[in-house]
């Protein structure tokens, strides 16, 4: 059961850094636009990927000092996979739709490591 939660925590947190790694580049890739549009771009860019970071490090966190028994990790595992769940319908809606492979995978990604977690929850 661990090994699930775990695994599910480590995947979303390296997808968050990987997410923040490219940002300069991911920015550059819209070609010529405003400073103020590339300080969204950017802003949103990495605040993503933080909040993946988030939810990964909060699930292992309290995989390694709560345990998957108690009702808070429980709670905290259920809602973290519903925000996954929630961010990779949007990617798939939005971000999916372009040519840019990463981000064709991305909601796939989120889903995998939202059913880990939701199983995790359960067993």
């Amino acid at each position: 059961m661990n090994v699930v939660l775990y695994a599910g925590s480590i995947i979303i947190m390296v997808w968050g850094v990987a997410h923040i790694v490219p940002t300069k580049s991911v920015v550059k890739g819209f070609g010529p636009i405003s400073e103020e549009n590339r300080q969204i771009i950017t802003m949103e860019w990495v605040a993503e990927g933080a909040a993946l970071c988030f939810i990964g490090l909060l699930t292992l966190l309290v995989t390694s000092f709560a345990g998957p028994q108690d009702p808070l990790a429980t709670t905290i595992y259920r809602v973290s996979a519903g925000m996954l769940i929630t961010m990779a319908v949007l990617t798939a809606l939005t971000g999916a739709r372009t040519s840019i492979i990463p981000i064709k995978v991305c909601p796939i990604v989120k889903a995998v490591a939202a059913v880990l977690l939701l199983v995790g929850s359960i067993l």
